[in-house]
């Protein structure tokens, strides 16, 4: 079951590129991970190419050991782009290691609690409104959220996500300082972005009905003090929770706190030692991890001290289908699961670009029992989707 090779594959998902690791072992076994490289500093795939000729030669059964050596050789920069890459040859480790054995990751991972997942719209209106010439129909107005939002429930969906949005004569507008748009390097909401957002959010009530479950994600867009006026001025919402992201635990605490919601986030942390200030000072209803980034086995770790925390967890997941059969298998074998993210919205090449896309029945997406992830990319569509 030694490993021969570790390669990188990409192809074009639209409006960015999907990532995909390949591991070959002697036995003629192929084992796949997904993973990101392009909001993030660029260069993951770069190290995952020097990083995996460490691997070479190893056995995908001695997952841990593997990344022991790898997480060695990373030792003075375990943080960033190294982690990530070491995360994504974990995952396709792990994906060979159950092919070998003709059994699903989940009982790599300790096997499955749940048979199905529950799972929210994310990005619901975020991807039509700033996105429409890929995901349709366009969503322009208040009017499109309130038909979107009855969308989502006859879908069978019980939550959705969506990010800060406001009506103005030019149509919705995003709010994403944070991430520089508008350029606003205060983060201070003003009172025209508050207005907006609670007309938004109601426009979505209004189309979804009562029973939905929103969720809305501030991500990086304030401050301290930002996040609390927010959070006052929505105080008179039904939210199932509000996602921060801010790098200073004793922040989010203060937030948390303060809230009438509960607070999710860390969805950009890369390991156990950066998730532990946010568990100790309480900061955290619950923590969502991005096992693409940090890798199954690595996730599961964090998820067991968050629930020595008496702390939930959900996974981050906005990536491809890959992406998304490797969180379920995550979330399958998780006692403290709180709820699932996946893209519903998507590229109109992802149904030839892999071999299976997730079931989802009901707001749930079903466990697959297929050996390894449950699907992996179909290199044969590469070439009509190169990457950007």
């Amino acid at each position: 079951m030694n490993i021969e090779a570790i390669e990188t594959r990409h192809c074009n998902a639209g409006w960015r590129n999907y990532h995909f690791v390949r591991i070959t072992t002697v036995d003629g076994v192929v084992g796949w991970s997904e993973y990101d490289d392009g909001f993030r500093p660029a260069g993951v795939t770069t190290a995952i190419e020097q990083l995996g000729r460490l691997a070479v030669g190893h056995d995908v059964r001695n997952h841990e050991a593997i990344y022991a050596r790898l997480a060695a050789a990373a030792r003075q920069s375990l943080a960033g782009v190294l982690p990530r890459a070491i995360g994504a040859i974990e995952n396709a480790v792990l994906d060979a290691k159950a092919k070998e054995l003709g059994v699903p990751c989940h009982e790599l991972l300790g096997g499955k609690l749940r048979d199905r997942v529950r799972v929210y719209w994310s990005h619901c209106g975020t991807w039509r409104i700033s996105r429409p010439e890929i995901y349709s129909p366009a969503v322009a107005n208040l009017d499109d959220v309130r038909a979107l939002g009855q969308e989502v429930a006859e879908h069978g969906f019980t939550a959705l996500k969506t990010n800060i949005f406001r009506e103005t004569p030019h149509g919705l507008v995003g709010w994403s300082p944070g991430f520089g748009g508008p350029s606003e390097p205060e983060r201070t909401p003003k009172r025209e972005v508050l207005k907006g957002l609670q007309d938004y959010l109601q426009a979505f009530r209004d189309g979804a009905g009562s029973d939905m479950d929103i969720l809305l994600d501030l991500n990086f867009n304030a401050r301290t003090e930002g996040y609390l006026t927010l959070l006052r001025a929505l105080r008179d919402q039904d939210l199932f929770w509000v996602e921060i992201d801010t790098p200073h635990a004793t922040a989010l605490s203060t937030i948390r706190r303060h809230s009438p919601f509960t607070i999710s986030g860390c969805e950009s942390l890369t390991g156990l030692v950066e998730f532990l200030p946010y568990f100790q000072q309480e900061a955290l209803d619950v923590a969502i991890i991005d096992a693409v980034w940090i890798g199954i086995w690595q996730s599961l770790k964090i998820a067991a001290t968050a629930d020595a925390y008496q702390i939930n967890v959900a996974p981050h997941n906005y990536y491809g289908h890959l992406a998304t059969m490797m969180n379920v298998h995550f979330c399958a074998a998780v006692p403290n699961l709180k709820i699932m993210e996946t893209d519903i919205d998507r590229f109109v090449g992802d149904a030839e670009i892999f071999t299976h896309a997730p079931h989802i029945e009901n707001g749930e997406v079903v466990v697959p029992d297929r050996p390894g992830w449950g699907t992996e990319p179909n290199e044969a569509a590469f070439d009509k989707y190169p990457p950007l």
